[in-house]
């Protein structure tokens, strides 16, 4: 076993060492020994040429990833770049105009009013003034407007939290992954001191669009099987704070050089909820930011970490992806039942990444919590399993490319039906064109989450008891 790796079974792609030759070799053979781009367990073996072919799928992304990694940032750092230029100039003809006077006004990135690309999509900021703390909605509501200011600056989140929210930014942290070898995950924690007992918030930022090496996180379906617990995603198990050599320590030294997200940020839970012994923690994330969160409870219960569990008010995540097998799946709902955890899985309509990795006889990756899922007119229902759970269906073809159609219709309908607050920016419009041809792409930004959480309804009472038993 490679002495870097903490578990004894385990399969990690190194696409970086992979050559046409072996790739193409891999896809006739069953024969991981040997394999330089496949680091794993000794005599494991992929015999199922569907397994094999999803490997090497996943292998050639990456490295397509990596090889375009400069390109993507550019072109990210460019959009962003007139993105806010164009907002903070008053719109198209007001940056003419004031290029012309030499006029343009230009926002630093660290500035309050920078937005990311995940901003411009949706400028929301304010709350929803007629939902209330005590309304069953205010949590959710609370989470996916954490979830999407993830993806802003410190001095944009402080303030807005601050300004808008009345509350308080406890903190803003970037971490390390020890197998990328420097910080790529991020999270911030917010009190809110209207809620009675106050709740400290944990959100975990998504997948920023542009970056190219979070992308080979999600696409990456190397995992790690932790014994008597399962097999989980070792890309999300890398950004959470898997150490090399030493797997999920139950402590580590104080003096240690790099600070890991699960480690730091439970032990701020602790210091935070000790001087308010009365307070509540919810976790939550958007994407990545959503398995990230969920994994996070894992290795709490894997710790037993029975003071923390007890203070957790829940767990709610927004087009999470799968993130483990049956087996953790299994050892994950009889220990959130045991340690009385809630969880709530919103899904959107056709989103694909709640629907990724599969769910098949090829892939063992499964959800284990019931979904909350709206469809595009935001009626929501309880489900098992979301729609078409693994996306690709020719079935669904053409009901998914209609529905985006829809989608772009509602949005010039919307703010004339409920209000100014739901109209669509130009941005946000073109960006539903897209949809048209990748059906689902648009539906995985925070937008939908928000509008559905604020508008939705669901035919069945949601009462959190009941939802959490089932």
């Amino acid at each position: 076993m490679d002495s870097e790796q903490p578990y004894k079974d385990y399969l990690l792609l190194k696409p970086k060492e992979a050559s046409v030759l072996e790739l193409g070799c891999f896809l006739c053979s069953s024969n991981t020994r040997n394999r330089r781009f496949i680091d794993c367990s000794e005599g494991l073996e992929v015999r199922e040429f569907g397994q094999r072919w999803l490997l090497f799928i996943s292998v050639v992304a990456q490295k397509v990833l990596d090889a375009s990694e400069p390109l993507l940032k550019m072109v990210g750092d460019m959009l962003e770049l007139w993105l806010n230029r164009i907002a903070s100039n008053g719109g198209f003809i007001g940056l003419f105009f004031n290029i012309l006077r030499g006029e343009m006004i230009t926002l630093e990135k660290s500035s309050p009013e920078f937005l990311s690309v995940v901003g411009h999509l949706d400028p929301r900021v304010d709350l929803d003034k007629n939902i209330h703390q005590n309304d069953l909605k205010y949590k959710g509501l609370l989470c996916i407007m954490a979830s999407k200011f993830a993806y802003e600056n410190e001095q944009f989140i402080s303030t807005m939290v601050t300004n808008h929210w009345g509350m308080e930014l406890l903190g803003q942290y970037n971490f390390w992954n020890d197998y990328q070898k420097h910080e790529s995950t991020k999270a911030m924690i917010i009190r809110d001191t209207k809620s009675e007992p106050n709740l400290i918030l944990v959100a975990f930022r998504g997948t920023v669009p542009f970056d190219a090496e979070q992308w080979r996180t999600d696409i990456d379906i190397s995992w790690f099987d932790i014994p008597n617990v399962g097999k989980i995603h070792g890309g999300f198990m890398k950004a959470l704070g898997l150490i090399k050599n030493r797997g999920w320590p139950k402590e580590i030294d104080e003096r240690d050089a790099h600070r890991y997200a699960y480690y730091t940020i439970r032990e701020e839970l602790r210091a935070i909820l000790r001087e308010n012994e009365d307070a509540k923690f919810i976790l939550t994330g958007h994407s990545l930011g959503g398995a990230l969160a969920i994994l996070f409870i894992a290795v709490l219960i894997i710790h037993e970490e029975e003071w923390l569990l007890e203070k957790l008010e829940g767990v709610y995540t927004f087009g999470q992806p799968r993130v483990g097998d049956q087996k953790f799946g299994e050892f994950m709902k009889s220990k959130m039942k045991i340690y009385d955890v809630k969880c709530f899985r919103y899904v959107y309509c056709n989103d694909l990444v709640p629907r990724v990795p599969y769910d098949d006889q090829s892939l063992f990756f499964k959800h284990f919590s019931p979904c909350l899922y709206y469809n595009s007119l935001y009626q929501g229902k309880i489900l098992e399993e979301e729609p078409n759970k693994n996306y690709y269906s020719l079935l669904w073809v053409i009901p998914k490319m209609l529905n985006a159609g829809w989608e772009v219709i509602r949005g010039f309908l919307l703010p004339f039906v409920v209000g100014k607050d739901y109209k669509q920016n130009w941005f946000m419009v073109m960006f539903r064109l897209v949809g048209l041809a990748f059906p689902g792409v648009p539906a995985h930004f925070p937008t939908d989450y928000v509008t559905a959480i604020r508008l939705g309804s669901f035919n069945e009472h949601l009462e959190l008891q009941d939802f959490k038993d089932d």
